[in-house]
């Protein structure tokens, strides 16, 4: 997808006005009335970060590896059960998108649906760009106020991602949805007992719903555990996709069990 599509949804980082395309140089850039602008990349997404890429930033290596694991069907089950809670929500933005696989799923056949896949990571960038005709991307930090117009969005989608809260119930409408996708204790387990990966502290899905308390009210609450044998090849990428991935990718990885266990937790926004 163009930028253009999304256009409507985005709002200039710096004064939160609308963003129209306009020439630049040899170029394209968004531009705002009060002419902050920022370059559209050649490969199609909008970096609206304003600073550097930050040292914690999925690299490219880190989303090969994701892709991978995607494409093996481990997390479709996870999928799956977002999709079903945004059936006929057309305009979705992810959060923390990296390879923008559930953006895409949640989406499902709807060909008029417009999704932005938002990412501090400029490869996670380029790769949602060219992912889905469907598919806006922009490079920006959720933890600073999001470059979208106020109560513009059906759905903001967060799968093991940053979640700033406030501005959640500021893109969404009043009949909106946040749907949210944390990891259980057991989540990995057997690859985290045989190769020391970071722990998942518990209560993480109670310590979300008193947390989106003071912005959301919870609709559904649902757990999901799935087992599944994996060779070393895919228990490697595992370990590569993510935070792991920044202290130490196992060079000895071994295949067997491996636990899939999630909570994906449905808030809607309180009245204004």
């Amino acid at each position: 997808m163009s930028i253009e599509a999304a256009l409507d949804l985005l709002a200039c980082p710096r004064c939160g006005s609308g963003l129209a395309v306009a020439p630049s140089g040899g170029g394209r850039a968004l531009r705002c009335t009060r002419e902050h602008s920022f370059d559209i990349a050649r490969q199609g997404y909008v970096n609206l970060l304003e600073g550097p890429e930050p040292g914690n930033a999925d690299t490219a290596a880190m989303l090969a590896a994701r892709t991978r694991v995607h494409a093996s069907g481990l997390f479709e089950p996870v999928a799956d059960q977002i999709a079903t809670h945004l059936v006929g929500r057309p305009r979705v933005l992810e959060v923390g998108s990296g390879t923008a696989y559930y953006l895409v799923r949640s989406l499902g056949d709807d060909d008029a649906g417009v999704g932005i896949a938002l990412d501090v990571s400029k490869a996670a960038a380029r790769l949602a760009a060219r992912l889905d005709p469907r598919v806006s991307a922009v490079v920006a930090d959720v933890w600073r106020t999001l470059p979208i117009a106020d109560h513009c969005l059906d759905a903001v989608l967060c799968v093991f991602a940053p979640r700033n809260l406030a501005e959640f119930a500021r893109v969404l409408r009043a009949d909106g949805r946040l749907v949210v996708v944390t990891p259980k204790p057991e989540h990995l387990a057997g690859l985290r007992d045989r190769h020391g990966l970071l722990e998942v502290p518990a209560g993480k899905a109670d310590q979300l719903a008193v947390a989106a308390a003071e912005f959301f009210e919870p609709l559904a609450r649902t757990g999901l555990v799935r087992t599944r044998e994996v060779d070393a090849a895919l228990a490697s990428d595992v370990i590569a996709m993510g935070p792991n991935a920044f202290h130490r990718v196992p060079q000895d990885v071994a295949g067997g069990n491996l636990v899939v266990a999630v909570d994906t937790q449905v808030f809607r926004p309180l009245p204004v």
